[in-house]
């Protein structure tokens, strides 16, 4: 089964749309744009990470998954660029009907709400298009843009996970974040 997802529209002509193939080039170039702003924030990344062979690499891995019901990768496309991606993943079926959340953002696109608008857009495809009962994410303790976001996009706080996840180079406690999507 693969998730499908219909293109969403955001402020500013930018578009919520599953990531493809011939996205390579374009999240390549948009990692290491931002390689400096996402490191605080991101596992420690591979050189090859930052080319459009390792995106390509990564989009098939990602695509994959999708195939098999347990992830939706999706780009926030700028015309021909890439200002962000979103995605779901460890998507669970059966009684639990749950996934993670996970998100990015190109610097150039901070601080103007696209976060919010496209975290609400994913939340309404979860609910609606698939039937998830709660949606997951975790932010980085000083992460207060991240939480601000899910705040707004109506997750709530459920606590903290000591050395939850390895960023930057070193195990870090995140504060976990719920949505419940159905009674």
């Amino acid at each position: 089964m693969v998730l499908e997802f219909a293109d969403r529209e955001l402020p500013g002509g930018l578009v919520l749309r599953v990531r493809r193939e011939d996205d390579a080039a374009a999240l390549a170039a948009a990692y290491a744009r931002n390689r400096g702003h996402l490191a605080p924030w991101d596992p420690t990344r591979p050189e090859e990470f930052f080319t459009e062979e390792g995106q390509l690499a990564r989009t098939r891995e990602l695509l994959a998954l999708r195939g098999l019901d347990v992830a939706l990768p999706l780009v926030i496309a700028d015309g021909n660029e890439i200002a962000g991606g979103m995605d779901l993943s460890n998507l669970v079926r059966g009684a639990f009907q749950s996934a993670m959340v996970g998100y990015w953002l190109d610097r150039d696109h901070t601080g103007r709400g696209l976060a919010s608008v496209a975290l609400s857009a994913l939340v309404d495809a979860a609910r609606d298009d698939y039937g998830l009962h709660r949606l997951q994410a975790a932010t980085l303790l000083a992460n207060h843009a991240s939480q601000s976001v899910l705040t707004r996009a109506g997750f709530e706080r459920i606590g903290v996970a000591p050395a939850y996840l390895k960023i930057a180079g070193r195990w870090q406690d995140h504060v976990l974040f719920q949505r419940i999507l159905h009674d």
